[in-house]
């Protein structure tokens, strides 16, 4: 089948390497063409595992083109991908204009009956917007090509997001056109053939159970923030309440970690955007501003506990940071809890050595060049001069550190572990301090 993506960006791009892989016929468009242009020449823009092998290996056998010409794009399809972005605003909401503009382009170059489908995570009545704009298009030009607009929301997590679109666990299709459905469930066959994945549901609803899955998750997390800050004033370690709620087949293990809050770039847009949506509508939600509100100040929990251990005075400190992604196995530092330590340990004159295994280039890229930010070649590069530790993601790399060279390096033997990644006994024997999320503090040995 052949299929158009508009916007080469992060689900634009997954989505489309990942169709053409099974066999389809795919063409990217995207107005940047420095962008395009580095596709075209292999240079993946983003880091994403397995992503860079799929996209060359497919555009070199023809079957993934990329191009700026937005005509060849709506004249290639009669299936096309929005996977634009949508960009918080202001106040909040859905930044819907680049949304809007591809739709004001396909009608402008239709010529023929087209389905349209809204990749990107947009509010409830966006297909409305969107058909609105196409038949405003189409009636300009005197046209009347019939056309659909369908929800197809999706469900990537970075640092998985190829697996989760060759293997997904479900593919929510948004429409009430029975020829529309047929088509995507072809389009979607090789990906369904296990078990049926598909779920069918009205426009909206599909609309709704995006913003609806990505705020539960937030919900998890924020959830068990608020009981590890329970946990620390109770004298309650919260990795055992984690482990015996878990267990609980209604509850389970997943999205129970307690940190230093969630980032990146879906959750904080998608549930501010959904508190926007309910505001619209005169509903008060309640239950997601909490959420916002208990992420908001989970975010500074790791600088306030490095301050209150240097009572305040931490002008002329070093500080090792190990983490700058908001999550491992990505370069993505939107919204990311380290931005959060990084910004707020400057304004308080401290200077920091940051290591990451992919971030270094995002983070030059965010901050340039700065006397009070040094960005290491590895994790033992920031602890020379250090005055203590910081871990604000959970790489792999940083799990099973040597815990004797870090007291020896440590000039005051401290660690501030924002992943819960240590037993605070292993650490404590090595003479070590360690402050983690949820359980109760150990200060360095004397």
């Amino acid at each position: 089948m052949k299929v158009t993506v508009f916007g080469t960006g992060y689900v634009g791009l997954v989505q489309g390497a990942v169709l053409a892989d099974v066999g389809h016929q795919v063409l990217c468009v995207d107005v940047d063409a420095a962008k395009v242009a580095a596709l075209q020449a292999g240079q993946i823009p983003i880091h994403e595992p397995g992503l860079d092998k799929l996209v060359t290996s497919n555009h070199a056998n023809g079957r993934l083109r990329f191009t700026t010409d937005a005509a060849l794009g709506v004249a290639h399809s009669e299936v096309i991908f929005l996977a634009v972005g949508t960009p918080p605003d202001e106040d909040g909401s859905a930044d819907l204009q680049y949304v809007l503009a591809v739709a004001r382009t396909i009608a402008q170059y239709m010529d023929g009956t087209r389905i349209v489908i809204n990749k990107s995570t947009v509010p409830v009545g966006t297909a409305d917007k969107v058909r609105a704009v196409i038949a405003e298009g189409l009636a300009a030009r005197s046209a009347s090509h019939g056309f659909d607009v369908v929800s197809n929301p999706e469900f990537l997590k970075e640092g998985a997001a190829v697996a989760d679109c060759q293997r997904p666990d479900r593919i929510i299709i948004g429409t009430s056109n029975p020829a529309s459905e047929a088509r995507l469930r072809e389009l979607y066959a090789p990906f369904n053939r296990n078990h049926d994945k598909i779920v069918v549901m009205d426009v909206r609803s599909a609309e709704l159970t995006k913003y609806a899955a990505n705020a539960m998750l937030a919900t998890k997390i924020s959830f068990m923030n608020e009981i590890a800050n329970l946990a620390e004033r109770l004298g309650a370690n919260v990795e055992a309440v984690r482990r015996g709620i878990g267990s609980d087949p209604r509850i389970g293990y997943h999205f129970i970690y307690p940190g230093v809050g969630y980032g990146g770039s879906c959750f904080p847009k998608d549930v501010k955007a959904l508190v926007r949506t309910a505001e619209e509508i005169g509903f008060d939600p309640l239950l997601l501003n909490a959420v916002e509100a208990r992420n908001e100040a989970q975010r500074n929990v790791l600088f306030e506990r490095i301050s209150a251990f240097y009572g305040g005075e931490l002008q002329g400190k070093t500080i090792a940071l190990w983490g700058l992604a908001f999550k491992p196995n990505t370069d993505d530092m939107r919204e990311a809890p380290s931005r959060n330590l990084l910004e707020s340990l400057w304004a308080a004159g401290a200077r920091v050595q940051a290591y990451d295994p992919v971030a270094m280039q995002e983070a030059q890229r965010i901050y340039g060049e700065r006397s009070d930010l040094v960005l290491a070649a590895d994790p033992d590069a920031t602890l020379q001069g250090a005055d203590c530790l910081a871990i604000v993601t959970e790489w792999q790399i940083f799990r099973a550190p040597d815990f004797g060279q870090l007291a020896q390096s440590l000039r005051d033997r401290m660690i501030f572990d924002g992943r819960n990644l240590y037993d605070p006994a292993l650490v404590a024997g090595y003479g070590l301090g360690y402050v983690s999320i949820g359980r109760q503090p150990v200060l360095p040995a004397k």
